[in-house]
């Protein structure tokens, strides 16, 4: 072979490998974009976005209740904190997005109508009546006091406005509803908004749990092991009497290191379908635990509702079976 011949054919090697590397990027760039668009993009039954809504809308209308039993304590100008220290806690320079309708209003009786609308407005969303009108106000009544009583929201609060921005987007009121009984809404089938609003809970429940794990990583106890105790020696804190663990150390260290370890691992492994009843099942054991023994219950129920995002559709297809050729 003349050497003009092997410079050809080297040549040609190169380029037909260097063709195989771009061909390959190019694959696997295509595969992740079809993938990437078929998790976002696929059309899905509006059924698990419907019972997601019923038992949000229920906790909601709690909530609601207790924020209108003392409406002008918590949104009042002469309430618990004032408008003013409000902004002077967040520096309204640096947070414009600060808003709420209770800020311009001094009425009490204005304050206990708007607070009333609230409780209106989660009624409506749990039944499923003018569902997106009433996803829409409940949204925006929860920014409003949570804007409004910074000191007075918690988890619930959090948890609640998570899954209020899937109920606005998906049609939650497609199913389980009295939109669909009286023919406001289609007959409730695939849906991309559906997909996508459960996709909202999904992921933002996975950073939730990511980062809690990784500030419980910051705390000395929580390598310990020895968390889990901390929270059952304090009498001012918690509603069930577990400290009778102090005889079983290993137990405290098992449960502590196990919740942890459920925490940070969650966004991987609560995906695929080998690990994924496992890591709900823990879900569920971890917030009751949380409810019965710390007092959170509300906001244990609101975290499990959050974590139905992830139930199979077949799941509630099979229970919810009468409904699928009428409501």
């Amino acid at each position: 072979m003349s050497g003009s011949a092997a410079q050809h054919v080297t040549g040609g090697a190169g380029a037909g490998q260097g063709s195989g590397r771009s061909g390959g990027l190019r694959d696997w760039l295509h595969d992740w974009a079809t993938a990437w668009d078929a998790f976002w993009f696929t059309p899905s039954d509006p059924l698990p976005l419907a019972v997601i809504r019923i038992c949000t809308g229920l906790l909601l209308t709690w909530s609601a209740c207790v924020w209108w039993l003392d409406a002008p304590a918590f949104f009042g100008s002469q309430g618990w904190l004032a408008p003013h220290d409000v902004w002077r806690m967040h520096d309204s320079r640096a947070a414009p997005w600060l808003w709420s309708w209770y800020f311009p209003v001094d009425s009490p009786a204005m304050i206990r109508l708007l607070a009333g609308g609230c409780v209106v407005a989660a009624v409506m969303l749990t039944i499923g009546l003018a569902t997106p009108l009433a996803a829409t106000v409940s949204l925006a009544g929860v920014v409003a006091a949570v804007n409004r009583a910074p000191l007075n929201t918690f988890g619930l609060d959090d948890t609640l406005g998570l899954l209020l921005v899937g109920l606005v987007v998906g049609p939650s009121g497609a199913r389980l509803s009295v939109d669909r009984r009286l023919g406001w809404v289609g007959q409730g089938g695939q849906s991309v908004l559906a997909t996508i609003a459960l996709r909202f809970i999904q992921v933002h429940l996975c950073v939730v749990y990511f980062f809690s794990g990784c500030g419980k990583l910051l705390g000395a106890s929580w390598w310990e092991g020895t968390a889990l105790w901390g929270a059952a020696a304090n009498v001012q804190y918690r509603t069930l009497d577990i400290t009778f663990l102090a005889r079983h150390p290993l137990v405290v260290n098992a449960l502590t290191l196990t919740t942890l370890l459920w925490e940070v691992a969650y966004p991987a492994l609560v995906w695929p379908r080998l690990t994924r009843r496992l890591f709900l099942a823990m879900a569920v054991a971890v917030h009751l635990g949380i409810g019965l023994a710390m007092g959170m219950m509300e906001f244990g129920l609101a975290m499990i509702t959050a974590n139905l995002a992830f139930v199979p559709t077949e799941v509630w297809r099979t229970l919810a079976r009468p409904d699928t050729g009428r409501g």
